[in-house]
């Protein structure tokens, strides 16, 4: 079966480049850290790992491994899935303001900019 066939073409260019997804997981774990009024040397020490590491994935400076983000996930009081989904939801917010600044900006409504 080709990608064209099963539909899996349109959704694979859908996907962002892997540093937006970096970017919107770290805001994910950042907003539940926050939530659970952690601070990222708190979460360190409740999962013997680094601050600097947190700090890194927060800053989307970081891509963890699937078993760093199990790990994570657990420590956040998430299950992976939901913390992937909030990552995702984080993705589709970013993409969304984006597509509103541009129909915002005076570039898009013919106004000339010098």
């Amino acid at each position: 079966m080709t990608l064209r066939r099963c539909g899996a073409a349109e959704r694979l260019r859908r996907v962002p480049a892997a540093p937006v997804f970096q970017a919107a997981l770290g805001a994910a774990v950042k907003a539940r850290r926050k939530e659970l009024g952690l601070t990222q040397e708190q979460l360190a020490l409740r999962g013997d790992l680094q601050q600097r590491w947190i700090s890194n994935v927060e800053t989307g400076k970081r891509n963890p491994s699937y078993a760093s983000l199990r790990r994570l996930a657990v420590l956040l009081e998430l299950t992976t899935a939901e913390m992937i989904d909030r990552a995702e939801a984080s993705e589709r917010n970013f993409h969304s303001d984006k597509s509103s600044q541009h129909a915002e900006s005076p570039r898009s409504r013919g106004a000339r900019t010098r």
